[in-house]
């Protein structure tokens, strides 16, 4: 198949791709068109409709289709101008195609979860750690095939457990350059920020939000799967249990990012500054990583507000 990632301008395109989005829109002098957004395992690409007719057949969102169109590029961006497409058959298609997936070793994440599980000294808060990632086998097979997120950083089989780890390992370094820091709070708190991220996002290959992930989304969902694994641990120190929640529903930081508190304890400062610094790095690496074109200049990215330069020199 010709992947998204090896796309030029100008050539002709037939094969198979996933639809994550669809739109029926109106042109400016109102003849209708549809707006797609076509995926595999290497990225997405806009895909257009200007002429609807028998040559399209009906398709809904999350469907695999076959396309046949043209590249061309808009406004820095390619996208494929439709002009005939219908459902795709089962076998004309692997699945595994369109599942986009980190190119870190899972392997070797696991282990090095399992290292910070084992740094954590304070015994309440080694429990609930093992508690998510040892003995609850159910969520752990969740947590390692996530994404972190639907369509900004991370958006892969495998990224939620790529982001955490990085969260963790900033937050660790972060945590020993200052004093009055727990560090096993740290820890704790960083490894399990995102653990509501596996129901607030549906699985692969739709990877979008669940009616929970849009009612509650995933800092609330993630603060009660935490409270109910306490429920089942002897003594848990109701003190421990605000301290290790707060973490959680603060790492976002600011109201108008979602979060419902702000950091108002060290270590939650440190986690929110981990994950921001993340998540925010990884929209510069992945912007480059899909620039296909030649030149300095990557090109503007929404999430970041501003255009993005590649560092070569």
């Amino acid at each position: 198949m010709r992947y998204l990632k090896d796309i030029r301008d100008g050539e002709q395109i037939i094969g198979h791709y996933l639809c994550k989005q669809k739109q029926n829109l109106k042109s400016r002098n109102g003849k209708p068109y549809i707006s797609l957004k076509l995926q595999d395992k290497t990225g997405f690409v806009d895909g257009k409709i200007w002429d609807i007719n028998c040559d399209i057949d009906e398709f809904e969102e999350n469907s695999f289709v076959k396309i046949d169109g043209v590249v061309s590029v808009y406004q820095g961006e390619y996208q494929i101008n439709i002009r005939r497409l219908r459902l795709s058959m089962e076998g004309e298609y692997d699945p595994m195609d369109y599942i986009p997936c980190t190119d870190q070793d899972i392997e070797g994440m696991l282990e090095k979860l399992k290292i910070y599980i084992d740094k954590v000294e304070n015994i309440y808060l080694k429990k609930l750690l093992q508690s998510f990632f040892l003995s609850d086998a159910e969520f752990f097979n969740k947590f390692i095939h996530h994404s972190a997120a639907k369509s900004v950083h991370h958006s892969y089989m495998g990224g939620l457990l790529e982001h955490t780890l990085t969260v963790v390992s900033i937050a660790e370094f972060l945590a020993s350059k200052y004093k009055q820091v727990n560090k096993d709070l740290v820890i704790a708190g960083a490894m399990l920020h995102d653990v509501g991220k596996i129901k607030e996002l549906s699985d692969f290959p739709s990877n979008d939000y669940t009616d929970s992930g849009q009612l509650l989304g995933h800092i609330v969902m993630g603060a009660e799967m935490v409270g109910e694994k306490i429920k089942k641990i002897s003594d848990f120190p109701e003190s421990l249990e605000l301290l290790i929640k707060h973490c959680i529903l603060a790492h976002h930081g600011e109201f108008e990012f979602g979060s419902p508190k702000r950091p108002k304890i060290i270590e939650a400062m440190i986690i929110h500054c981990a994950d921001n610094s993340d998540a925010k790095i990884k929209l510069f690496e992945e912007s480059i990583q899909a620039d296909s074109f030649q030149g300095e200049w990557v090109g503007y990215n929404r999430m970041l507000g501003r255009n993005i330069r590649k560092s070569d020199f």
